[in-house]
């Protein structure tokens, strides 16, 4: 896969669009990744000797598509780093979730979350955790399938943190084979809008990207 969209670039950061079952970055499956992809993408339009400098400066799940920003100077990474431990790097996801009707219209989530060591996971551990919160609201429901379209706001960025504050509730994303239902569907969570200021012009950057279009999304036309 060579084809990336990018929605932005500069001397100093790169937006893209990862597409879903994409790595953020390479791990031991050595499937294909967006880091070696964009750097590949750097190397070849501007000639470079050498190896490119590429910051990752957040990650999207494996599964999980959606607009990602990457650093090219190892200054736009410090800084862009520095806006996400600060909580003024701003993300934002559509999500279907399983929903029966009892999950409310609107609602801050609050948790402790932390690793578990058993399954590789993330439980919420009030003693233990980090803290997370995010905000949300339902776009739509769908009384008939038991699954509403929820815009969630993060505050916080942690591991696995909607999948795992949403199924806590009993209200799992749907298609999320670990804390939800294992029916081998796509998990339908989605990075739509990015919001950050800009690491060297200290603009306010936003992008966001359309609801795709295949799936479960279409039954949620917004």
């Amino acid at each position: 896969m060579n084809n990336l969209e990018i929605l932005y670039e500069d001397n100093h950061i790169i937006v893209v669009v990862k597409p879903v079952n994409v790595l953020s970055q390479a791990d031991d499956t050595k499937d294909i990744d967006m880091l070696t992809m964009i750097k590949k993408y750097l190397k070849e339009k501007y000639h470079k000797p050498g190896n490119v400098y590429l910051g990752l400066v957040h990650r999207l799940d494996r599964p999980v598509g959606g607009v990602m920003v990457f650093a090219k100077t190892s200054k736009a990474a410090s800084r862009l780093t520095e806006q996400v431990k600060n909580h003024q790097f701003h993300k934002k996801y559509y999500a279907i979730v399983h929903d029966d009707g009892t999950l409310k219209s609107e609602d801050v989530l609050k948790d402790f979350m932390c690793k578990d060591e058993n399954n590789n996971g993330v439980i919420t551990d009030a003693d233990n955790g980090k803290y997370a919160e995010l905000s949300y609201k339902i776009v739509k429901h769908d009384a008939l399938a038991n699954l509403s379209l929820v815009d969630i706001s993060l505050k916080t960025g942690r591991h696995h943190q909607i999948r795992v504050q949403f199924a806590s509730r009993k209200h799992p994303l749907l298609g999320d084979q670990r804390y939800g239902v294992q029916d081998k569907k796509q998990i339908m969570l989605f990075s739509y809008q990015i919001s950050f200021v800009h690491p060297t012009s200290k603009e306010i950057m936003t992008f966001t990207v359309p609801l795709p279009n295949h799936d479960e999304w279409r039954k949620f036309k917004i």
